[in-house]
C-alpha cells in the first residue's frame, strides 16, 4: 500500500509530478529524484511500503514474483486522481512496469530514464547506460525500455562497483552515505565506461541516485549523462 503524499510544493498553472518511491532510508541529495526541489516545481512522492531497494533492483521473475505491482499501481491511481499531470518512479529498474502503470492511468508515466535509449539509438550507434547494477540489469529492462531486440547489443551498460559506497548505501538502504566516496563510485563508472566504449558520446543515468553526482562524471569521462531530468514530460 502506499503512504500518503509526503511533498508538496506549490505551483503557478496546477498539476504536480507524482513520484513513486520506494521504501528507502538513505539521504536524498540535491539532484536525486527523492529531493522535493528535483524538478523545480510541484512534486507529490507516495512511498510504497516494502518496495526496499533489493526487492526492486532486480531481474523480471523476481520483481513479479515479490507482488509489488499491485500496489504500484494503487500508488498511480491516486496519484493521478488526486491531480498529477505525469507519473515517474524513484528506480530505473521499474521500466519492467511501464506498460502496467501506463495503461492504469490517463497522465503520462515515466518510469525510467531508460525509455530514452530508442530515441537515442536512432541518431547514434552505439549509447551507454550507468546503473546500480550491472549484474541484475537485463535484456528484459531494456526491452521494456523499448530498444529494438536487433539493436540490445548497442547498449553499453556499466554498473558502478558493487561493494563501493554508492551501491552499499543504496542497496543496503543504510541511513548514512559516504557522499564523496558515493560520487567516486559514479565518476569512476563513468570512466570505465568511456574506456570500454572511447567512440561513446552519450549514456543514461539507470539509477535515480545518480544525477548529484552526475556533472562530476561527465566532466572525468568526457560523456554526455542523460537522467529523469532531461525527460520532457516530466519538466514542462
Amino acid at each position: 500500500m502506499s503512504a500518503p503524499a509526503d511533498a508538496v510544493l506549490p505551483q503557478a498553472g496546477g498539476g504536480f509530478v507524482g513520484v513513486l518511491m520506494l521504501d528507502t532510508r538513505f539521504p536524498r541529495l540535491p539532484g536525486d529524484v527523492g529531493h522535493p526541489q528535483c524538478f523545480g516545481g510541484a512534486v507529490r512522492h507516495a512511498v510504497i511500503q516494502g518496495a526496499v531497494p533489493r526487492r526492486v533492483v532486480a531481474d523480471a521473475q523476481a520483481l513479479r514474483d515479490s507482488g509489488l505491482a499491485a500496489p504500484f499501481i494503487e500508488a498511480a491511481r491516486a496519484l493521478a486522481a488526486q491531480g498529477a499531470r505525469a507519473i515517474t518512479t524513484s528506480c530505473g529498474f521499474l521500466v519492467l512496469l511501464q506498460d502496467e502503470l501506463q495503461a492504469a492511468v490517463p497522465v503520462p508515466v515515466v518510469t525510467s530514464s531508460l525509455l530514452q535509449l530508442p530515441g537515442l539509438l536512432a541518431s547514434e550507434p552505439q549509447v551507454g547506460v550507468l546503473t546500480i547494477s550491472s549484474q541484475r540489469l537485463g535484456p528484459d529492462h531494456l526491452l521494456a525500455a523499448g530498444v529494438p531486440r536487433e539493436r540490445l547489443a548497442d547498449v553499453i551498460v556499466q554498473g558502478v562497483d558493487a561493494a563501493g559506497p554508492f551501491a552499499s548505501a543504496i542497496l543496503g538502504n543504510q541511513p548514512d552515505m559516504d557522499v564523496e566516496g558515493a560520487c567516486a563510485d559514479v565518476v569512476n563508472a563513468a570512466r570505465a565506461l568511456r574506456e570500454r566504449a572511447p567512440h561513446l558520446r552519450t549514456a543514461v543515468l539507470e539509477c535515480t541516485n545518480m544525477p548529484p553526482h552526475a556533472a562530476a562524471a561527465s566532466q572525468a569521462s568526457g560523456l554526455r549523462l542523460l537522467s529523469l531530468l532531461d525527460d520532457e514530460r516530466l519538466r514542462r
